[in-house]
């Protein structure tokens, strides 16, 4: 029987990948720092949890509206307006099973075959799968440390083609955990915006982003674009991954589009967890989170000293997520290699930058520190020693 040829196109994820056999590792008596994931230690707040207790009381449990329950889309509305002062419409929220959902239902809105869609080099993997899915064609736009890893207007410009349709942004970034300075996201909109292209911007990670000096919280796209398309997501900030809910806010002209997509591909996102969801933007529970991103910080500490202490080179400071996106071509090895031995020998859990990019896939590696500060002090400890064991042998490579 045939295979379609999508499926067989289909890149492995690394980080998936690598976190299964750390677990394989684990299970047989392995101690294993787990820096691969983008998967915060915390879980849920506990006020969700406790609301997800209270509504399985055996109460039905019907299917919700194929958008979303009507209240969690309004809290959602509110988050926007108390946090980043915007307005949102209820009715242009679209409730997914996951941000991942929230991405396969705009990518199939919005792209058709021989589209163009320009993304940054290094990005997220499946953002382009998704586009692929489609027909449509990535387009990457180059970056380097001196752009953050991130798109500007600059980079956009000159890798866009009479059939580009979007610009598909992420900030703060998986991998780099570095955001688009203001200015220049609202110059990257408008350009797109005049050339009749849609804006997809993931703000998965913005809730992790440093606030302003002031203490004001990172800007959404919404406070320049109203129109552009936002992604974002229960997981990252609520700590909220294996509970799968995330959101899209999309112009008025695609909710309809969206709705038939949605009721054909998954008809809706579980109610139990979205009646538990509204309890995410309670007061103690944003609280919590707060005190979680600071968390996130002293972490982020961590792991800067210590891999300068080991001379790993960082070559852009994160500003947000929970990511950073280190060179290891100093060791002589290539990244897929340096994070195989890492895992089969320090027993440190990494990804390499083969799954973000091109131009950085040889030489760069991803680190999470979003396990906790005991891990990350023991992994730094194990990545020592491993860079001292290549030293003693040469840079040794595979």
């Amino acid at each position: 029987m045939k295979i379609a040829a999508r499926a067989q196109a289909a890149r492995p994820f690394h980080a998936m990948s690598i976190g299964e056999r750390a677990g394989i590792l684990q299970a047989e008596g392995h101690s294993i720092a787990k820096l691969s994931l983008g998967e915060p230690d915390f879980g849920a707040p506990p006020a969700v949890r406790e609301e997800m207790r209270r509504v399985m009381d055996g109460r039905p449990l019907p299917y919700s509206p194929a958008l979303g329950l009507l209240a969690l889309r309004e809290a959602i509305a509110g988050f926007y307006r108390d946090r980043h002062g915007v307005e949102v419409d209820p009715g242009r929220i679209v409730v997914t099973t996951g941000a991942s959902s929230a991405l396969l239902l705009v990518a199939a809105a919005t792209t058709e075959p021989g589209d163009d869609v320009v993304i940054a080099d290094p990005s997220y993997p499946c953002n382009r799968q998704l586009v692929e899915t489609y027909g449509g064609r990535i387009v990457l736009a180059p970056t380097s440390p001196a752009s953050r890893y991130q798109m500007d207007r600059t980079s956009a410009e000159s890798v866009w083609t009479p059939q580009t349709s979007a610009v598909m942004l992420a900030t703060p970034s998986n991998p780099t955990g570095t955001s688009i300075p203001f200015e220049e996201l609202a110059s990257i909109c408008t350009l797109a915006r005049e050339r009749n292209a849609w804006r997809i911007v993931d703000e998965i990670y913005l809730g992790l982003a440093d606030p302003d000096d002031d203490g004001t919280p990172a800007h959404s796209v919404l406070e320049t674009d109203p129109e552009a398309i936002v992604i974002n997501s229960f997981s990252k900030y609520f700590g909220m991954t294996g509970w799968r809910l995330g959101w899209a806010i999309l112009p008025e002209e695609l909710v309809k589009p969206a709705e038939n997509l949605a009721v054909n591909y998954f008809l809706c996102a579980s109610t139990p967890i979205q009646q538990a969801a509204l309890a995410a933007f309670s007061r103690e529970s944003i609280s919590v989170c707060e005190e979680r991103r600071q968390e996130l910080l002293a972490r982020r500490s961590i792991v800067l000293d210590g891999l300068q202490r080991i001379g790993l080179p960082v070559p852009v400071l994160p500003d947000g997520a929970f990511y950073i996106y280190f060179d290891v071509s100093s060791t002589g090895l290539d990244a897929q290699t340096f994070c195989y031995r890492a895992l089969e020998e320090a027993h440190v859990a990494l990804t390499p930058g083969e799954d973000f990019s091109t131009t950085t896939a040889r030489s760069h590696v991803r680190l999470s520190y979003a396990a906790s500060r005991d891990e990350l002090y023991e992994g730094m400890k194990r990545l020592e020693r491993l860079i001292g064991s290549l030293k003693i042998n040469g840079h040794p490579t595979q």
